[in-house]
């Protein structure tokens, strides 16, 4: 069938591909109201990388990503840097992808409009992977493609141009394309694309959680207070962790309850004023004052569960504030909230419940209601931090817990790191 297809950057700008191959639980209460938020499908993403720069190549296999695909016009460097590192080389021969045995791995087919949706549709089952490259309807392409692969046997990549059109792939319909074939010269996009990733794998990983005891809750003043709203739906227990120190941060609860006096606001997390701590996916932190609509954050479960969500807007205002302050195995920890009967911490049910990495039944514990002796989740890390990241080294004792040297957050606790961060001018959000 004869489709004149054509794949625009990638394999050479106005060359026609020409015609396809033939067939060949947690509980929760006090709370009038209960909201879900829905979560994407889990799926291990691949990534194969287009470029015929060396830093790219190079900045792709240290992220772990060691699949090249090559043009008869750069076919040469696959021996130069198969001698530099162990890389695994693939060659574009008209539409069709072979690997180095000439075996062919995947077919290519472009989409630029209904027709060409099935021309790639029809590809099921004639090859292990299908790359589609869509020409000018990303999004909705994308979707139709997702839902017309999931249920086969045939894996479904797509090209990008960009870290930020490899997200839009990945999470078309919410499940997304299998992997994307990432043509780019800027080592830049790796790292963005890497980074985007593991805020995905994030989902699936928990932190450990602990409960603190409340030993002081009083009036503060006025303060700048920031109201994080969502694009994300909430459900109870669930919230963002902050504080005031990077060593001690707390678990504030949304506004997805309902009273006699307000409704539900399941996107909304009234957080803390603006020097506060919030964390952030990649196991780092962010000011609440620098926090931009489109960034990402990360929320937790009382279980310990966490997902990165994204910020639709921040809302600073004046309000009247109230210290709490939290003790946990000789350790203390502090957080400022706004004076108000809607900010609420997460707190165990049971008061004696033990500390551990989740907690089976919690409730939201309003801050005008707090008193010492009160129990609420704490996320604690010992260690100094630099830049938004973990920056113990082995063989070094954590500070003192009244140490004045303060840092943002790594919540993978105990990881010590062994060698120099890695960071772009992008993650670098916290000072």
């Amino acid at each position: 069938m004869q489709s004149g297809l054509m794949l625009p950057n990638l394999y050479k700008p106005g060359a026609t591909l020409g015609t396809l191959l033939p067939g060949g639980g947690n509980k929760f209460r006090p709370g009038l109201a209960i909201c879900s938020a829905r979560r994407p499908t889990k799926v291990e993403k691949k990534v194969w990388v287009w470029t015929q720069n060396k830093e790219v190549m190079t900045a792709s296999v240290e992220r772990g990503w060691n699949t090249f695909v090559f043009t008869p016009e750069t076919e040469i460097l696959a021996d130069s840097w198969q001698s530099l590192s162990k890389i695994r080389t693939l060659f574009l021969r008209d539409e069709v992808i072979k690997d180095s045995e000439g075996n062919a791995v995947a077919l290519l087919g472009q989409v630029s409009s209904g027709l060409g949706q099935d021309d790639v549709k029809a590809l099921v089952g004639q090859a292990e992977t299908v790359v589609m490259s869509a020409v000018d309807w990303q999004i909705i392409t994308a979707e139709n493609m997702v839902a017309a692969f999931q249920d086969t046997n045939t894996t479904l990549f797509a090209t990008a141009a960009n870290a930020l059109e490899a997200r839009l792939y990945f999470e078309a319909l919410e499940r997304g394309t299998d992997g994307v074939v990432l043509q780019t010269e800027d080592p830049a996009e790796i790292f963005s694309l890497k980074a985007y990733l593991a805020s995905r794998t994030e989902e699936e990983n928990k932190i450990a959680l602990q409960v603190g005891t409340v030993v002081k809750v009083e009036a503060s003043g006025m303060g700048d207070r920031v109201c994080v709203d969502l694009c994300n739906l909430m459900s109870p227990g669930e919230g963002l962790l902050v504080g005031s120190f990077a060593r001690g941060l707390f678990l504030v609860h949304s506004e997805c309850l309902t009273s006699d006096y307000v409704a539900s606001r399941p996107f909304r997390v009234n957080a803390g004023p603006v020097h506060a701590y919030v964390a952030v996916p990649g196991g780092r932190t962010s000011y609440l004052s620098e926090l931009r609509s489109g960034a990402d954050v990360l929320a937790v479960s009382s279980d310990g569960k966490t997902r990165p969500v994204t910020v639709g807007r921040v809302k600073i205002e004046s309000r009247p504030l109230m210290l709490v302050e939290v003790e946990f195995e000789g350790s203390t920890c502090s957080l400022l909230l706004q004076n108000a009967e809607t900010v609420c911490l997460v707190s165990p049910s049971a008061s004696d419940l033990p500390a551990g990495e989740g907690i089976a039944e919690t409730r939201a514990l309003p801050v005008t209601k707090m008193k010492p002796g009160d129990k609420v989740i704490v996320s604690l890390q010992a260690g100094a931090r630099h830049t938004g990241a973990d920056t113990k080294l082995p063989g070094v004792d954590p500070p003192h817990p009244d140490s004045a040297k303060e840092g943002p957050l790594n919540l993978e606790s105990g990881k010590a790191c062994t060698c120099p961060l890695a960071w772009t001018p992008e993650a670098d959000i916290t000072n």
